[in-house]
């Protein structure tokens, strides 16, 4: 199964997927706000605790499939001046399983890998 990678992801928050199969991740990184964007067409993300440069085949982590995205602007205080403006991400995901990188792809800053669903006791996220 292909899916666009979202990395980085709080490992709080990966298992409060594998505890409830629905979620509504806010997603704030670069990187993963760029790749959302792009999934809008595959409907399909792959979510690990691993970092972008980290990401390789045999990587582990959540496949979960894209009901609702919707992208917004956020003001923030900030120090240095009045305000500061965000783009913030906010995807709801439903958990279509575990899964196990085979293949990766990068496409221009985003990673497109192909993922082997797994059984439970195969995986071993630590």
């Amino acid at each position: 199964m292909e899916a666009i990678t979202l990395a980085g992801i709080a490992r709080r928050v990966l298992d409060e997927l594998l505890k409830s199969p629905y979620k509504t991740l806010e997603i704030r990184g670069a990187r993963n706000v760029i790749a959302l964007e792009r999934a809008r067409e595959l409907r399909r993300v792959f979510l690990t605790y691993e970092t972008f440069q980290d990401v390789t085949v045999g990587t582990e982590g959540l496949l979960a499939e894209i009901l609702r995205l919707e992208s917004m602007e956020q003001r923030i205080p900030w120090e240095e001046s009045d305000e500061r403006e965000v783009t913030v991400c906010r995807a709801q995901v439903r958990l279509l399983g575990l899964g196990r990188i085979v293949e990766v792809r990068k496409r221009n800053t985003v990673l497109v890998v192909r993922v082997r669903e797994m059984l439970p006791q195969e995986m071993d996220i630590g």
